[in-house]
């Protein structure tokens, strides 16, 4: 059974930076998609970033762009969401998110709070 690990929430100031990790327990190359959604209470999860074709093509949310980066290091079965000029409406749990041929697989998500 897949699992992903996510790390690296926390709280931090508007206009601040903080990066997510998550480790996957196969490799990155059995997933044609990676990407990273986020949740608030009473909200519908929704997409931030996204890594298909092996990370050849990253789609990221209007809201984010140019203010987070996905990537990946396939040595370590890990993907990493940075994030930057963080801000109070970035607040939200971040939930790591991978599929392949058989499911979709979700990590436990970690807290992210922006204060103002």
């Amino acid at each position: 059974q897949v699992q992903l690990v996510e790390s690296g929430g926390g709280l931090v100031q508007t206009g601040g930076s903080l990066g997510l990790s998550c480790t996957a327990s196969t490799t990155l190359a059995s997933f044609d998609t990676l990407g990273w959604y986020r949740q608030v209470p009473g909200g519908y999860r929704e997409a931030v970033a996204r890594m298909v074709h092996g990370g050849d093509v990253k789609v990221y949310d209007n809201t984010v762009l140019g203010r987070f980066t996905i990537s990946k290091d396939s040595a370590k079965n890990t993907v990493y969401l940075q994030m930057s000029n963080l801000k109070p409406e970035d607040t939200a749990a971040y939930y790591c998110y991978a599929k392949d041929s058989v499911a979709e697989h979700w990590g436990q998500g970690t807290q992210v709070a922006v204060s103002s």
